[in-house]
């Protein structure tokens, strides 16, 4: 694998020359640097958004991959180029290939996003795919490398690809001469942060530059507190665009000297910082272009600052389509507007509209119920799980204490990952209780109050054996409801149900509930 040379280490003035001279605006525009006002607000410090999210490819990776396929000689060129990269690097290379007039082959993880693939093809790049991390494909493009003559174009350890990302650190400071107290740069192999913190120690050396990583794929924070590159033997591929096992070389050497802080953030982070860049810009980053958001409301919460202005490099926006109902799922629990708790009622005769009316009184009311899952399983007691919306932080904690001091034993799940992930989708099953089990799937409507209609029309002899209901943000929510009516109750279950006046099917006959959840 060709590597940059190593004889004389540049130094941050060497790189301020290179970023001042880097080839990259055939290919790629000088992106707005945005207030987040709504951000800004609830944080009191002021957050500006450099939006990387809106370059040709939607990723800043086109800034390097372009400057360095510009320094190559046509010989080089006539060859051809080749790189690895986990999507957003190879889509760089695909576009300045075809400015430029030649080949590119990308080798690209077999766990890339189908976005991404899709995209650099589109450019005209050949893609290969190749083992499960940017690290696997890194050593399969050495050999492919060599094979056929080619040039690679590292994505992120080379200086002149260091450069070329250092010129949206250029970019911000021109656009932005008044007070910015930190940069908060995402961090994968490393190149962004290298030329963000050689522009701005260059020039403006009082603005801390805090490098960004998800927990779960921390190589370069790692390496730095060991003082030697760590290769990770696993890495987390929700953030795939900074899911990498070994940090270059230079990169390291740059970050180890010149970044001031190092953060870590979680998925729910992540989650909840997507949402929070589409509030005020209507538009979606992928998750590697939230990590700067989630650690400025991380940082703010830490230090309790206020006043301050900190700047968030978006710094892509591939982000593929199905993921969204992930990210809409776990957004509010990372931002701790809702909280999820196992709840235990008797099985008792009114109990679960006194535990509906306890919850509209709890304190911060209202508060909206976002989750009820119930499957009767025992003749004494329910267990039911319950999302509830919440008003910011801490709040779980309190709620739950307040649910077993008035009767209801509960437990906080909100930052259980067993319960986020999977035992809120399986409550259910098969019961021996449920005698006389009538199903149906109604619409009610989503404002306070629905609930309570529909338990103070049912008769007292009739029991609840199943409810299953998530709010999916439409103005009507979508219910399984289970009820034990004797047959010789028939004709009051339909006045029932007409007086409700909400739209149902009656599902008792459909063969899933059949072998599902009737014993």
């Amino acid at each position: 694998m060709t590597k940059p040379t190593r004889a004389a280490a540049l130094s941050p003035a060497d790189y301020l020359k290179k970023i001042l001279t880097a080839r990259v605006y055939d290919v790629a525009v000088e992106s707005a640097l945005e207030p987040a006002n709504n951000l800004s607000r609830r944080l009191n410090n002021t957050v500006l958004l450099k939006r990387e999210d809106q370059q040709p490819v939607f990723s800043f990776k086109l800034r390097g991959a372009y400057n360095k396929m510009a320094q190559l000689t046509p010989a080089q060129l006539k060859k051809g180029v080749i790189c690895a990269s986990a999507g957003n690097h190879a889509q760089g290379v695909a576009l300045g290939a075809s400015k430029l007039g030649t080949r590119a082959i990308i080798v690209m993880p077999t766990t890339t996003p189908r976005l991404k693939v899709d995209a650099v093809q589109a450019l005209g790049g050949e893609v290969v795919l190749s083992g499960e991390s940017y690290s696997d494909a890194y050593t399969h493009a050495a050999a492919l490398e060599k094979k056929h003559g080619l040039t690679f174009v590292h994505p992120f350890d080379d200086p002149d690809v260091i450069a070329g990302q250092g010129t949206i650190a250029m970019e911000m400071l021109r656009q932005h001469q008044g007070r910015l107290d930190a940069v908060f740069v995402a961090i994968g192999g490393g190149g962004l942060i290298s030329g963000v913190a050689n522009y701005i120690k260059a020039v403006r050396p009082e603005i801390k530059v805090i490098g960004v990583q998800m927990n779960d794929s921390s190589a370069m924070i790692q390496s730095v507190s060991a003082k030697k590159r760590v290769t990770l033997s696993d890495v987390g591929l929700f953030s795939d665009g900074t899911a990498v096992k070994l940090v270059g070389e230079e990169t390291f050497r740059i970050s180890r000297t010149l970044v001031d802080a190092f953060m870590t953030v979680d998925t729910d982070a992540v989650c909840a910082a997507i949402k929070d860049v589409f509030v005020d810009t209507r538009s979606i980053v992928e998750p590697a272009g939230a990590l700067a958001v989630a650690a400025i409301k991380q940082y703010v919460a830490q230090h309790k600052t206020k006043g301050e202005t900190y700047a968030a490099i978006l710094c892509g926006a591939n982000m593929n389509f199905d993921r969204l109902r992930f990210v809409a799922e776990r957004a509010e629990v990372g931002e701790e507007r809702e909280a999820l708790f196992a709840v235990t009622i008797p099985e008792e005769r009114g109990s679960f509209r006194r535990f509906c009316e306890l919850i509209g009184n709890l304190p911060g009311a209202p508060r909206s119920v976002t989750e009820f899952n119930y499957r009767i399983s025992d003749a004494a007691k329910a267990h039911v799980f319950v999302g509830l919306t919440t008003h910011g932080k801490g709040e779980s904690g309190k709620i739950a204490k307040l649910l077993s001091k008035n009767g209801f034993k509960a437990l906080d799940l909100t930052h259980d990952e067993l319960a986020k992930e999977h035992v809120r989708h399986m409550v259910g099953g098969h019961t021996s209780l449920a005698k006389d089990e009538r199903v149906l799937r109604f619409e009610f409507p989503e404002r306070p109050g629905a609930l309570l209609k529909f338990l103070s029309l049912m008769q007292p002899g009739w029991n609840i054996s199943l409810f299953h209901y998530r709010n999916q943000g439409a103005d009507y929510g979508r219910i399984l409801v289970g009820l034990q009516v004797p047959a010789a109750d028939d004709k009051a279950f339909v006045l029932f149900l007409d007086t409700l006046g909400y739209p149902y099917v009656e599902e008792t006959r459909n063969p899933v509930y059949q072998l599902f959840l009737r014993a």
